[in-house]
């Protein structure tokens, strides 16, 4: 048994596929979906060929004629150049643009002018169908007033004729690139073969065309744009010549061998100033040498000037001679004897004198500084003044600099453009196109549409396909019981079998007797049991036996009940034929058609019943007075005479008059079979659940949705504990084949099917 939040969780993962959640799909499966629904799949790819052969056997053949366009890029591009040298940004035709300018109005009208395809009758009629054919000769038929007086075609009507031949034109056209190369690919396709490749030619002839005429108006419109250009550029280089002359006059930015005149000056001074400042230096030095001689008092130091002086130099030479002799009479006579002394005094005459020539010598120093320092200060002051004159003339130059800058570049673009005007006048003069056709198209030999056979296999598999999408919508939608795998995993119960759909009739009139207390049968269902004891519906019946024989308590009476989810799923007819059934094999047994609202049981073998179970629970009438008999098997029913509505007929089968009945039952029968009410509908099952040992559930076949199986069944969990098993009933055995799979007891029925017999 599963509980209730089990079977949420198959109805889940399991209601939309027939397979449990760890089950993973196999082939076995594959192969019964296909063959429950290959006649979908077989039909739908049928309908889909039919419908491709009408389309083939009536589409009008279109010829396809092709013709191949090389695209030159090794050749310069002069236009390409000359807006790249105009400063804006090259317009390059690549692949892709030529196959748009291809398919352009531009050259489908040069084909139509050149073919005169707006008056050609085949061109016209391309698209024409039977339909529009008829709407024409109707439409000229109904226009009475053109039959008196001529058309007269205006500019208005001929412009809107070309624009529609036009339209025609590029809708026959194709072009397309091979692979990565420059090689474009030209496709025509029309009704008429020579015309198609006619159109394919005039095509690629109008696009060589129209290069060249572009290529030669082009190169005229950039020629003239260069003669205005260099004009100006020409005027613009006179003018910054002229700017930069002016400026140099009006400065004083006057060259010499390429440098300005005052740089040269400035660099002389310069070059003066040095050595001024290095004879000053050098004066200075000499002055302050003999100052610091006289200043010391030395007799003994050596200058220059006085070793080149005669007077320095005898006087010089005395006073040696007289310290000489000086220091002979000293050490011979003493230093105080007279000649001692006077020639002391000789010596200091001697260096007065030699001191003074040297003060004099020292005067002259003094004015050789001081002439050099006139000298130095005259160049400073030169320097300065020179050095402010190029300072000037260094912002001037700036100036001047970016004239001549501006004068270079007017005269380089001027040089450039007078360039380029020149080839640009010879490429006006022998235009050169940058394509070229590689291949003519030719005329075709056989029509490129329809593909008949690539049009019969693509509405092959497209019918194949749309019937594998229906057949798995179908299988989708499948939310029935089919086989009793399913009812142990979707519902954990056990399968008891099936009883075959059996064709109904009505039974005949005197089947039964003709005594009011004797069951008649409406219908030959209702007794096929005994019609058939060795079918497969009886084998089923013998199993719920068995079912509830062990599922029961040992001893005494049995009392099951027969339910089903739905009305119409045949219950009633199950119970009538399980309780003959038993009645057949020996055993007590009484029918109870326990459904006060439906009382199908009774329609079916109690017709003729005046009274029955409702009258035995309101009036306490005696069952052994209402029971019908089978004087064959003898089975007892108990009808259910249902003359008004009762609302209240789950009190009723739930009082304690019902569970009087079926106590006093209990004494006389060995099984009581209840027919009880469908559980979806109402709740009277749910009432006398209590009072039932077993219920047997019937199911009808590939119509009750297992949701819905599911959610009436567990929603009372004394009935599931008490439900010994399922029966899947009106089983169509023919299609239940098809839902075989390996191991399951229906994928073996052709080898057990020997053992039942329906005669």
């Amino acid at each position: 048994m599963l509980s209730p939040d089990k079977i949420a969780v198959r109805d889940a993962d399991e209601w939309g596929s027939e397979t449990g959640p760890e089950v993973s799909l196999d082939f076995e499966r594959l192969i019964a979906i296909g063959r429950r629904q290959w006649r979908v799949v077989a039909l739908s790819a049928a309908a889909s060929v039919f419908l491709a052969i009408g389309y083939v056997l009536t589409a009008v053949p279109l010829y396809t004629a092709d013709t191949t366009v090389l695209i030159d890029r090794s050749k310069s591009n002069i236009v390409d150049q000359l807006s790249a040298m105009g400063g804006v940004d090259a317009d390059e035709a690549t692949v892709l643009s030529q196959v748009e300018l291809l398919r352009s109005d531009t050259i489908a009208g040069a084909v139509v002018t050149k073919l005169q395809l707006v008056d050609d009758p085949t061109f016209n009629a391309v698209n024409s169908t039977p339909l529009t054919a008829v709407k024409g000769a109707v439409r000229s038929v109904m226009t009475v007033w053109n039959w008196f007086s001529p058309a007269v075609e205006t500019a208005e009507e001929l412009e809107r004729r070309k624009n529609a031949a036009i339209s025609k034109l590029l809708s026959g056209l194709e072009v397309s690139r091979i692979g990565r190369t420059f090689v474009l690919k030209i496709s025509y396709t029309s009704p008429s073969p020579r015309q198609a490749a006619a159109i394919a030619r005039a095509v690629a002839d109008a696009y060589l065309v129209d290069k060249l005429e572009s290529k030669y108006d082009a190169t005229r419109r950039a020629s003239i744009w260069l003669q205005e250009r260099i004009d100006e550029l020409k005027q613009k280089a006179v003018e910054s010549d002229l700017a930069v002359q002016k400026f140099r006059a009006e400065n004083g930015l006057v060259t010499a061998d390429g440098r300005l005149i005052s740089d040269q000056q400035l660099t002389e001074l310069n070059s003066a100033l040095i050595v001024a400042q290095a004879d000053v230096a050098k004066a200075q030095a000499r002055h302050d040498r003999i100052r610091s001689i006289i200043d010391s008092g030395r007799t003994d130091a050596i200058v220059t000037d006085v070793l080149d002086s005669s007077i320095s130099n005898d006087l010089r030479k005395k006073y040696l001679e007289a310290s000489k002799l000086e220091a002979e009479i000293s050490s011979r006579l003493g230093p105080n004897h007279v000649q001692a002394v006077r020639l002391r005094s000789e010596m200091r005459e001697f260096e007065r004198l030699m001191f003074e020539e040297l003060g004099r010598i020292a005067e002259s120093y003094q004015s050789e500084v001081t002439v050099a320092q006139s000298r130095l200060k005259s160049l400073q002051e030169n320097v300065a003044a020179a050095q402010g004159a190029s300072a000037i003339a260094g912002e001037s130059q700036v100036q001047l600099r970016e004239l001549e800058r501006n004068a270079e570049s007017y005269r380089s673009l001027y040089q450039t453009f007078l360039q380029r005007f020149q080839e640009a006048t010879q490429q006006q003069s022998f235009p050169v196109t940058e394509a070229r056709v590689i291949s003519v198209a030719n005329i075709p030999e056989s029509p490129s549409h329809p593909r008949k056979a690539l049009t019969l296999a693509m509405a092959l598999l497209l019918g194949i396909g749309v019937g594998g999408a229906i057949s798995a919508f179908r299988e989708f939608r499948d939310r029935f019981f089919r086989t009793g795998d399913q009812i142990r995993e979707v519902l954990g119960l056990e399968y008891l079998g099936s009883a075959p759909l059996v064709a109904d009739g009505n039974s005949a009139a005197a089947k039964g007797g003709d005594h009011p207390r004797n069951i008649r049968r409406a219908t030959v269902i209702a007794s096929y049991v005994l019609d058939h004891p060795l079918s497969m519906f009886a084998e089923t019946l013998r199993s719920t036996k068995i079912a509830i024989d062990l599922g029961a308590n040992a001893g005494g009476a049995k009392v099951v009940g027969m339910i089903s989810t739905l009305p119409g799923e045949g219950k009633s007819t199950v119970a009538i034929n399980f309780a003959e059934l038993l009645a057949m094999q020996g055993a007590k047994t009484l029918l109870i058609d326990a459904d006060l609202r439906n009382p199908g049981a009774t329609r079916a073998i109690g017709r003729h019943a005046e009274a029955g179970l409702l009258e035995a629970l309101i009036d306490n009438r005696p069952i052994r007075d209402l029971l019908l008999l089978d004087p064959k098997t003898k089975l007892a029913f108990l009808p259910a005479v249902v003359t008004r509505r009762v609302p209240h007929s789950s009190e009723l089968l739930a009082s304690q008059a019902m569970h009087a009945i079926i106590e006093t039952a209990k004494d006389n029968f060995d099984y009581i079979i209840l027919d009880l009410p469908p559980l979806a509908p109402v709740v009277d099952a749910r009432a006398i659940a209590h009072r039932v040992d077993s219920f047997v559930c019937v199911i009808e076949w590939g119509k009750t949705s297992r949701k819905a199986v599911a959610a009436a069944l567990f929603a009372d969990q004394a009935i599931v504990r008490k439900c010994v098993g399922v029966v899947l009933n009106k089983v169509d055995e023919e299609k239940m084949k098809l839902y075989r799979t390996y191991g399951s007891s229906e994928y073996y029925y052709s080898r057990y099917s020997s053992y039942y017999h329906e005669d």
